[in-house]
């Protein structure tokens, strides 16, 4: 499970939680303009827009959870395990996989715009990078500084949907969060009112009872909607290091602590957490183990290269400082 979060501030910031119950071991990874990119049905890019963004390298390829390129287009891959459906490849499609979808976005599409027009030919086909590595059931977040789309392929074929709230969690399908959101209509961020009935005044006891009936369970949809109300209406300052801090704060309101959802193999948590700023490069995280934010600068590393170059996260212990 995961949760995904495009913010406009004074920069376009993007970046999501990663909940489940292990790591892979993924970094930091840019790919640069001229590393190729190998398509399985969908041919060969020599070059395109550089990226960055955390993935699991396997023999060379970055298997991207979440990437944002250098025009300020991001992407993110979410667990979508019972609506996903990958099809058989189509003939006169672009035939792209699960594990490639994302550098195939990336790699030739700077706006939401575009990406809207290049997904009108894509079919999300049902091959595997590997026999270790079965295709993964996902659904994509996918925005810019102005939008946002929501992306399933489901057994109806390749559906996108506009997303005016910037956000994504896992099931249910995009459309029934939107609908969902209805039901907490009445949240808001002001001080509560007594509405309760005529005749009976009801006073808070509490700041904050305006928020009362948002949900804090750690489903996708409580998490929907908690990162919605929480990102459409908390305010954030003007500066980066600010703005930065903001987003994770918002990620941390649904994050998960590992031990309160137990899965078959263990328990799952928020292993990585990340902050872009899609307009200068800069990739930010934190960990599980680690809170503190670190970065990492696409255009700090060659752009024009042919190597990936992959940044291994760094976890540190707690830092006492009044010690000599």
């Amino acid at each position: 499970m995961c949760t995904a979060v495009s913010m406009k501030g004074k920069a376009h910031y993007f970046g999501r939680n990663l909940d489940y119950e292990f790591s892979y071991n993924e970094s930091v990874t840019v790919t640069p303009r001229n590393y190729p990119l190998c398509f399985r049905a969908a041919g060969k890019k020599k070059s395109h827009y550089a990226m960055i963004g955390m993935a699991y390298v396997v023999d060379g390829y970055p298997l991207y959870y979440d990437a944002v390129n250098e025009k300020g287009l991001g992407a993110a891959g979410l667990n979508f395990p019972h609506s996903a459906v990958y099809h058989p490849e189509i003939k006169g499609k672009s035939n792209v996989a699960s594990f490639e979808f994302i550098p195939f976005i990336l790699a030739g599409c700077a706006t939401v715009a575009e990406a809207k027009r290049v997904l009108a030919d894509v079919n999300v086909y049902n091959e595997a990078f590997s026999a270790a590595l079965p295709p993964s059931p996902l659904h994509w977040l996918i925005a810019d500084g102005t939008s946002s789309i929501a992306v399933e392929s489901v057994a109806e074929g390749l559906k996108v949907y506009d997303d005016p709230v910037g956000v994504l969690t896992n099931e249910p399908p995009y459309p029934w969060h939107e609908t969902n959101l209805a039901n907490y209509m009445g949240v808001t961020r002001e001080e509560a009112v007594s509405r309760f009935a005529g005749g009976i005044e009801l006073k808070a006891f509490s700041r904050g009872m305006g928020g009362v009936g948002l949900p804090g369970d750690l489903g996708s949809a409580a998490r929907f909607v908690r990162a919605a109300f929480t990102s459409l209406n908390s305010q954030c300052g003007e500066s980066e290091a600010e703005s930065v801090a903001h987003f994770f704060h918002i990620l941390g309101a649904v994050a998960q602590q590992k031990g309160c959802c137990r899965v078959p193999k263990g328990f799952e948590y928020t292993i990585y957490s990340s902050c872009c700023n899609a307009e200068s490069g800069v990739y930010y995280y934190t960990t599980y183990d680690d809170g503190a934010i670190r970065g990492v600068d696409m255009r700090a590393e060659n752009l024009d290269g042919t190597a990936l170059v992959s940044r291994p996260l760094v976890v540190a212990p707690p830092e006492i400082v009044n010690r000599k």
